[in-house]
């Protein structure tokens, strides 16, 4: 028997949802018209409007997603599908919203009612159908669903609160250290937008190695710091246009060390990152580099990576003491200094993106300002 037949057109709207759970929606699922009928009467003078009965227990998954169901009463020995199938079809859900699972039976055995406590069912009503006992249950099992409902609710919202405190931490951690490596910027002659070039040209070596999207973004963002210890160089160092005497040689070194104590005490692996680099950048495939003399796979791949990045974006942009290398100058000395300034093969790798590279200078042109003032620059850091 269809749905529709047992359950015809009721234009009286129903009530509003209220603390006794009146309005909630039931299914009533009995394969013997008079069960339902039974029932129905039973609930409707007690104030429960919505019910859905159902006679062929295949139609009770279809019945169940037409609307929110707070309520299943459902018989175990039907035709065509039994209540223990029935129960087996709403477990395989996995829904942690599934509404409570009232059993109609006669049957009273222990194994019979633990399989079916097993299946999924929340408690029983016995036939026949005792007035004051299928009120009670009905009642009882409508105020575990609210509650359920209303603590999962209150899960999602908290689950939500604290994704949005999160990045609203990890955004204002990200907006310092974008700050922190732009002082290193004030200090010296390097613009805005040539970190910005060598962060892009970076990221652009490590994706085509490999590295996954979120590692590549943190060396977007790390890699600006690269130079943040010239914020310790004294001027005099820092600025001075000619060559640097051998003694002012070793203090213009010491800004690795200087940027790994700047960058120290925080464990997140952002910083950490931007520790290595700050560490290594300077370091030499050849064991040439400073500031500890690190060589090949010895020198982690952030320090190889940002070496060659930096190193031909300072070759090809203008300063004060110098002008700017034709691009085509800047890649021979880079291919020359391939197994001894850089890591051979990613020297290999970096010819390969040759256009990409150029399309990144394109498009953070030397035009940039000192607050990092050029065309795509505020959207920069979100790519």
């Amino acid at each position: 028997m269809q749905e529709d037949a047992l359950n015809p057109r009721d234009d009286t709207p129903a009530p509003p949802y209220d603390p006794e759970g009146k309005s909630a929606r039931i299914l009533v699922v009995d394969d013997e018209r008079a069960n339902l009928i039974l029932m129905d009467r039973l609930l409707r003078t007690e104030g429960y409007h919505n019910l859905v009965l159902i006679q062929d227990p295949r139609e009770v998954m279809a019945a169940y997603r037409k609307a929110p169901t707070d309520l299943i009463l459902l018989d175990i020995k039907m035709p065509h599908m039994s209540g223990f199938e029935v129960m087996e079809q709403f477990a395989a859900l996995n829904d942690p919203l599934v509404p409570p699972i009232l059993v109609l039976t006669a049957q009273h055995s222990r194994d019979y009612m633990l399989r079916a406590l097993n299946g999924g069912a929340r408690d029983f009503i016995g036939k026949p159908f005792d007035r004051a006992e299928v009120l009670a249950r009905v009642r009882n099992m409508l105020d575990v669903q609210l509650a359920h409902r209303m603590t999962h609710g209150q899960k999602d919202m908290l689950e939500q609160l604290v994704h949005e405190r999160t990045e609203e931490i990890r955004r204002t951690r990200l907006q310092v250290v974008q700050r922190l490596g732009r002082a290193a910027e004030y200090r010296d002659n390097e613009t805005g937008c040539h970190i910005l070039r060598m962060s892009h040209i970076a990221v652009l070596l490590a994706r085509h190695l490999g590295w996954s999207r979120g590692t590549c973004e943190r060396l977007l963002h790390a890699s600006p710091m690269h130079d943040v210890g010239k914020i310790g160089i004294p001027n005099r160092i820092l600025l001075k246009p000619g060559r640097l005497t051998p003694d002012e040689w070793e203090i213009m070194k010491t800004h690795t060390t200087i940027g790994v104590d700047i960058l120290s005490g925080d464990d997140s692996d952002l910083l950490h990152m931007a520790q290595e680099i700050a560490l290594t950048h300077h370091e030499r495939w050849d064991g040439s580099g400073y500031p500890n003399g690190l060589s090949g796979e010895g020198i982690p791949m952030v320090g190889r990576i940002c070496a060659l990045a930096d190193v031909f974006d300072a070759l090809t942009s203008w300063r004060p003491y110098k002008p700017a290398w034709p691009v085509e100058d800047a890649l021979d000395l880079i291919r020359e200094g391939a197994g001894s300034h850089f890591d051979p093969r990613l020297t290999e790798l970096f010819f390969s993106l040759v256009p990409e590279i150029l399309a990144i200078r394109d498009r953070f042109p030397e035009e940039c300002s000192k607050d990092g003032d050029c065309p795509e620059a505020a959207d920069a850091q979100g790519d």
